[in-house]
């Protein structure tokens, strides 16, 4: 009897990798779907804060309407569940003054208060992604893909804390992972090899060349079905290759450095189909991706919005800034729609990546006049079986995000009895 085709199997060339979609060859014999396995989670950080009544429903259930905010993500209403209430305490000074934004995002996936200081002798505690990307390790190319659309300091003073503390991933208490914004560096690092040269790369054009010979061997050995799939993965491949020559080298007078694109817009979208692609290849099953950083200098023209976002979510109550908040906040929104978009459009053994995906969608500031850490806006998407969408619900006040985080670890497959501050299980998540 034939043996099933690995799920880890890869089609390699000299300095390439590529790994498979999930095909009907990978199934044991007589079987009509894959065996269930730990959802895959990506964390999607929106930095520097919402205009809450545009965020949160009026009602709590399954009778609401989504607001402004929330608005793109009306055809995933379904699988769309909305969490109010929830707190990152450790956000909050506790006696340790100004900067909301270095604690923010340190202390958003640890449940950990960051030692404040701007020297070297950081500390904070290890994410809930990377206990996730440990236990996972062993059965995946990539541990953990931590990105961003825009520059993640890492020298100097930020918000009166050392820079380092803009990152919301830490391997350790004493090592952050900054997030990679370069889609090029990404795309080697899942499929690639990071150290050719452009003029190598370029020579190669494509890593689908480098293993063409498997690529025919293996087309050989599927059926109909299995051959139409792994044909729209390559091509999905090829065309993000393309999407990326597109932006390198960078323009003559342009701002964005090489590999970036200018447009913030085809800059996210290309991170988010990254996004895809790992999961799809079962490169990695676990995704941070900060949309910004803290406190950081991005600017949104494509949103009607060209000053720097952060500057204008100090708003003091100012109708026109609140506007502008309003605008990046729904072109934020508008990015992570198009990301369900392709998930839900790629299937994965019996469902699609979505169904077998939980992504978050939050950050550790509510309203950002005031740096409010204690009503966070949150969103579960996805995880067909493990979430039920289409409602909101709403926690008691300052229940802790790391109860969140510490389900989320559940449905990954990841046993752990606590995460920095948690206090049990979040309840309600999947309420069937």
């Amino acid at each position: 009897m034939k043996q099933p085709l690995s799920r880890r199997g890869m089609l390699r060339g000299m300095g390439t990798a590529i790994g498979l979609p999930m095909l009907e060859a990978m199934l044991p014999p007589f079987a009509t779907a894959s065996a269930p396995e730990p959802a895959r989670l990506i964390i999607v950080y929106a930095p520097s804060g919402k205009i809450m009544q545009h965020w949160t429903p009026a009602a709590t259930g399954s009778a609401f309407e989504l607001p402004r905010t929330l608005k793109p993500l009306e055809r995933h209403r379904d699988q769309v569940l909305v969490l109010s209430g929830l707190a990152d305490n450790n956000g909050n000074s506790l006696g340790d003054g100004s900067g909301d934004h270095a604690r923010a995002a340190s202390s958003y996936l640890t449940g950990v208060h960051p030692r404040k200081t701007e020297g070297s002798d950081i500390r904070c505690g290890i994410s809930m992604d990377q206990i996730a990307a440990n236990h996972m390790a062993p059965t995946v190319r990539v541990p953990s893909l931590e990105i961003t659309c825009e520059d993640s300091r890492q020298l100097g003073s930020c918000d009166s804390y050392s820079c380092v503390y803009q990152s919301i991933s830490w391997k350790s208490a004493t090592q952050p992972l900054p997030p990679e914004m370069n889609p090029r560096v990404v795309f080697e690092r899942l499929f690639g090899d990071l150290s050719l040269t452009p003029s190598q790369r370029e020579t190669r054009r494509s890593v689908l060349d480098l293993t063409l010979g498997e690529t025919r061997k293996l087309t050989r050995e599927l059926g109909g079905s299995d051959r139409r799939k792994l044909d729209e993965y390559l091509t999905s491949i090829r065309e993000v290759e393309t999407r990326m020559e597109k932006s390198e080298p960078a323009p003559k007078g342009a701002v964005a450095p090489a590999g970036i694109p200018p447009s913030y817009r085809e800059h996210a979208r290309l991170m988010f189909e990254l996004s895809v692609l790992a999961f799809a290849s079962n490169s990695t099953r676990m995704i941070t991706f900060m949309l910004a950083r803290e406190g950081g200098v991005q600017t949104y023209p494509e949103a009607g919005v060209p000053e720097a976002h952060h500057s204008c979510t100090h708003h003091m109550g100012r109708p026109e800034l609140i506007e502008k908040v309003a605008k990046v906040n729904e072109f934020h929104m508008d990015q992570f729609a198009y990301f369900l978009d392709r998930m839900k459009g790629t299937p994965d053994g019996d469902g699609t990546l979505l169904d077998h995906t939980v992504a978050v969608y939050g950050a550790s500031i509510g309203d950002p006049n005031v740096h409010d850490h204690n009503n966070l806006p949150t969103l579960v998407v996805g995880g067909k079986g493990r979430i039920r969408g289409g409602r909101h619900v709403r926690y008691p006040k300052n229940t802790p995000v790391a109860n969140l985080h510490l389900s989320l670890l559940d449905m990954a497959g990841v046993p752990l009895e606590k995460l920095g501050d948690s206090t049990g299980r979040l309840e309600l998540l999947a309420d069937l």
